[in-house]
This record gives C-alpha cells, structure tokens and sequence, in this order.
C-alpha cells in the first residue's frame, strides 16, 4: 500500500505540503473577496482540510485526522498568516503555487483512494473518494465565497480529471494486484503531470455536444487580483 511508499514523516511532511498550498489559494481567494482575517483562515481551513474531511466521515475514519493533528489544523492558519501580510508577493508567484497545488492534487487523489479501500468501500467508491479527497475542499471553498466552483466551469483548466484518472489508476493497479509503491508513484504523478500540461495548455472539458441555445453565452471573469 502507499504507507510503503513513504517513511510516515515523510507521509506527513508531504500531506503538511499538500495542505499548506491548498490553504494558500483559499486565503488569496479571501483577499480577493475583500474578507477579514477571519474569512481568510476559515476558507484556508475549508480549502486544506474540506476533502479529507468529507472522506473521513463517509469512510467512518472517526474522529478524522483534521481533528487528530493538529498539525493538519495549525497548517492552514500559518499559510493565512503568509498571505495576510504579502499576498501582493504570494500573488506574483501564483504559478509556483499552482505547480505545488498540482502535486497535491496528485498525491491527495491517490491516498484518499487507498484510504478509502482500506476502509472496506469498493473499487468504483474508493475512486469517487480519491477526487472528492482532492477537490472536495476547492468546491466547499467556492460556495463559501459564492462563486460558481471551478469544478464545474467550462472557461477552467481541467482540474477534477486529473485526479479521476489518478484515483482509477489506484482501483485498477488494486484490481489487478498491482497496487505497490512504484505503481501508487506512478499514479500520483500521472494526475500531476496531467493537471501542469492542462494549465500549460488550457485543456477544457467538453460541452454539450452540437448546442443550439439561443441564449447569450455566459461568461464568467476571472476574478480579479487584489
């Protein structure tokens, strides 16, 4: 299983990692919005922990490890911190932000996955788990903010299939026996790889096939920079 895959200080330093830049873009989202201090951590928070969080329960980890950790907890509020005092230069490195985002992406689909099996769930289940543990905590992020979650927005890179493919690497890699510590690797950075060449790119998912609305086509800006 994964655990083998890494040293568990290592397992932690790299969801710490995961966590602390997921919680950046929840914070710079805040200060976009023009919230307090207060906003700021609690979007931090949802962003970082929101996912994992949402699988814990469905799995029946209890208490989650958002509340066992404090860690996990303290992380979020150190990157509000960051922001809080030089979002204009967090802002300018937005793109290294992204590359790390990306690979917490990757890896968070792929432990949600496992954590999720092991938990007695399903193949096809414990790959849902796998994306909701990667993206849950963006779509809670965007609700609190009263945006239309990037999730599911035409005009946004693809962000929910690279970890799809990630978290149904897993299952297969499960199904057939295959699941190790090289072939976990592979399915981390497979779903990093896709979401950098999706920004690289700007690969967008599909719409409806041959539409035929009369209606103006909506477009909803990017939002702006603080």
């Amino acid at each position: 299983m994964l655990q083998d895959f890494f040293t568990p200080s290592v397992q932690h330093a790299l969801d710490l990692v995961g966590i602390f830049v997921f919680a950046i873009s929840g914070a710079l989202l805040a200060v976009r919005k023009n919230f307090d201090v207060f906003g700021m951590a609690v979007l931090a928070e949802v962003t970082a922990l929101g996912g994992g969080l949402f699988r814990d329960l469905v799995i029946g980890a209890v208490p989650p490890a958002a509340f066992t950790d404090l860690g996990f907890f303290l992380m979020p509020l150190v990157a509000t911190a960051l922001v809080f005092f030089l979002h204009p230069v967090v802002e300018r490195t937005q793109a290294a932000v992204n590359v790390f985002d990306a690979a917490g992406l990757g890896l968070f689909c792929v432990t949600g996955a496992t954590k999720a099996y092991e938990y007695g769930l399903g193949l096809t289940a414990s790959a849902v788990m796998g994306l909701a543990t990667a993206v849950g905590g963006g779509v809670l992020r965007d609700v609190l903010a009263n945006e239309v979650p990037s999730l599911l927005r035409w005009d946004r890179d693809l962000y929910a299939v690279p970890a799809i493919v990630g978290a149904t690497l897993v299952v297969l890699c499960i199904r057939f026996e295959m699941l190790n510590p090289f072939t976990s690797g592979v399915a981390a950075v497979t779903a990093f790889l896709i979401r950098i060449l999706a920004m690289r790119y700007h690969w967008r998912a599909p719409r409806a096939w041959n539409r035929r609305s009369s209606a103006a086509e909506e477009v909803i800006p990017e939002k702006a920079t603080a």
